[in-house]
Formats: C-alpha cells, structure tokens, sequence
C-alpha cells in the first residue's frame, strides 16, 4: 500500500475541477538542507560558515606553535537583552472621573461640577496623546472638585430640609 496515495473511499475532486493533484508526500521536503537529527532538531556541520583566516587552511586544519588546534575550546557566554516593561496609556488609562464629573455638574454644585468636568476632558485627552503624568494630576484635580461638590451638594440639601422642618413648625404654631 502506497502511503503517499489517498484512501480508496475519496473521490478524485480536485482532477474533476481542473487542478493537479497534490504531490505525494516525501520524507525530506528541503532537499539540500540538514536533516533532522536526534530529537528533531536539524544537524549542522561542524565547522564554521565563514572563510578561513587569511586565506589559508580552514579552520579544522590549522595548527598553531602551541599545538592547539584553532579556534580553542571556550566557555560559551549567552547574554540576553534587558527588556523594560513599561505601562501603556493605551492598556491601563487614568481614570477620567466623567460620570462623576456631570452627575455633579448636574445634581450637587453647578460651579465646581463645571470645573470637574473639565479637568476630566483634560484628563481623557492626556490619556489619549500618551501623557501619564498629565492625565494623573489632571485627574486628581477632577477628583478633589467632585469630592468637594458632592459634599457642598449634599450639605445643601441637608441645610434646605432642615430649613423646611422649621418653617413649617413655626408655620403650625400659629
């Protein structure tokens, strides 16, 4: 049984559409290249790729007065590259703060909610142009004003409850 060949159950579809079919398969399909030697990794000559030393003898042949055979026998060093891994605005952005942003420019403290709003578009912008620093002070800034606004807003509505209770006791007492 020919193991290049296909089943017998298949058609021949693709001679019927106008294609050649497939070449069989071949054990070495780079002819020219190492083959693979014990554990699949390829087998390389032994002596180096380059031309020999000032056009003599390669290398393998060449003795030297000490009776060394070139090049000698040395520690192998592998140095990798040091990578710095730094943090992408893009992957990992400051926070902008924008709903906060305009629930207090809404709902607490219209001054300071504008304010906050825009350190938070000033923020998003840093983001975007890749400036960290930017978009982190600016964002700090959005924050502290949300802050403050939310708690002038919910001091107010405190105030204005307390005012009402009192108005209308006094309007009762009457």
């Amino acid at each position: 049984m020919d193991p290049s060949a296909p089943p017998k159950e298949w058609t021949n579809e693709k001679s019927s559409m106008g294609q050649a079919p497939p070449p069989p398969y071949q054990d070495n399909p780079y002819p020219g290249y190492p083959q693979p030697g014990p554990g699949g990794y390829p087998q390389y000559p032994q002596e180096p790729a380059y031309p020999p030393p000032y056009g003599g003898a390669p290398y393998g042949q060449q003795q030297y007065p000490t009776g060394q055979q070139y090049p000698p026998q040395q520690a192998t060093v592998t140095v990798q590259p040091t990578v710095f891994v730094t943090r992408s605005p893009l992957e990992n952005p400051v926070n902008d703060y924008m709903c906060y942003s305009i629930f207090t420019l809404l709902c607490c403290c219209l001054p300071l909610g504008i304010a906050a709003l825009i350190y938070s578009i000033n923020t998003r912008e840093a983001n975007h142009s890749g400036d960290q620093l930017a978009a982190e002070r600016s964002s700090r800034t959005a924050r502290t004003l949300n802050h403050v606004a939310l708690g002038l807003g919910i001091g107010g509505f405190v105030l204005l409850i307390v005012y009402i209770v009192v108005l209308s006791s006094l309007v009762y007492q009457w």
